[in-house]
């Protein structure tokens, strides 16, 4: 049987501390080992709720080295689960501490309110415990564009051809991939060009019409940077090439891995400077800016996926682990 931790009681004693304007922090203390837990419990449609836990045994009590801690988090309201996710360890496992992050993505369409966020964890391989704590998700707008094709970007946007398929099945399968091991950074994200304008934004409503006259609805999974053709991109942050090759839609097209499930992307490339399986440092020169696949116009297109979800790049700017050294 679990045993329920109910942080709101902690609320209650004054426990509980904010750190900034939209994490918290709370702690449980018991005769076995001490829990710290961060999170972002206000957040929009969009975004990750980042989920870091830190359990301490306490003096005398004996433990493996190799005992770690398991946990999953789900976010639900009274009808449904809206999100969850496995924890993975971000340190090295030992005696006496665990540490642990998730990340769980919340849809573009999820609806304004209060829910509720579960944790299920085993602290040093121990008996299942468990606790509730609140996230608030408020409301947000997005942008709406209608954008006409030529007969070129008609034609590949209704590509139905074994090879385009192909493609989609294989950058979906990376995205589903949620490799433990794979913790290259925790830091935060820097963007990919300087560049300022922004042609097209996170989560924008499309409609796009084709050459035909007829009409498709789209949901933009990135930002867009308007800069020329040739303009240097750089790796957001620390990771691994998990993709680098040219594809009908997105044209040459490099996805770098961060963390167990969360993936970088840059799109339209006119060149690559990386290979599949390179290891790549945050700031790095990975390719040059281009106009290949489905595009308008030479621009980069920059996409963020947690758990295979398309989320907020912009959110990942800051410091999203929260790192003790930032607070």
């Amino acid at each position: 049987m679990k045993n329920k931790l109910f942080f709101t009681a902690i609320i209650t004693f004054g426990l509980l501390i904010s750190f900034n304007a939209s994490a918290r922090n709370a702690v449980y203390k018991c005769q076995a080992y001490e829990l710290n837990v961060s999170y972002n419990d206000t957040t929009f449609p969009g975004d990750v709720v980042f989920v870091r836990m830190k359990l301490t045994a306490a003096k005398g009590q004996k433990n493996s080295k190799n005992a770690k801690t398991s946990a999953k988090a789900v976010i639900t309201d009274k009808k449904k689960n809206l999100s969850h996710s496995d924890f993975f360890q971000i340190s090295a496992s030992k005696k006496n501490t665990n540490e642990l992050l998730a990340g769980l993505p919340l849809s573009t369409w999820t609806e304004a309110g209060s829910y509720n966020l579960t944790v299920t964890y085993t602290p040093f391989g121990q008996g299942s415990q468990e606790f509730t704590i609140p996230v608030t998700v408020n409301q947000k707008e997005f942008e709406k564009e209608e954008i006409p094709l030529s007969s070129k970007n008609t034609e590949i946007r209704t590509d139905t051809s074994p090879e385009r398929i192909a493609q989609i099945n294989k950058l979906n399968s990376v995205f589903e991939t949620v490799n433990e091991d794979g913790v290259h950074s925790l830091e935060c994200f820097a963007y990919p060009v300087n560049c300022e304008r922004r042609t097209s934004h996170f989560a924008d409503r499309r409609i796009y019409v084709y050459s035909t006259g007829k009409k498709a609805t789209a949901l933009h999974n990135g930002i867009d940077f308007g800069v020329p053709e040739g303009t240097e991109v750089t790796a957001c942050s620390t990771g691994k090439v998990v993709m680098a090759e040219n594809r009908i839609s997105t044209g040459w097209s490099i996805v770098i891995e961060h963390l167990p499930g969360l993936y970088s992307i840059y799109y339209h490339l006119s060149e690559m400077s990386v290979k599949e399986g390179q290891n790549v440092k945050k700031g790095e020169k990975i390719g040059l800016s281009g106009a290949t696949g489905m595009v308008t116009g030479p621009h980069l297109h920059w996409e963020i996926r947690m758990n295979a979800m398309a989320v907020n790049p912009d959110q990942l700017i800051k410091d999203f682990a929260f790192n003790p050294e930032k607070k």
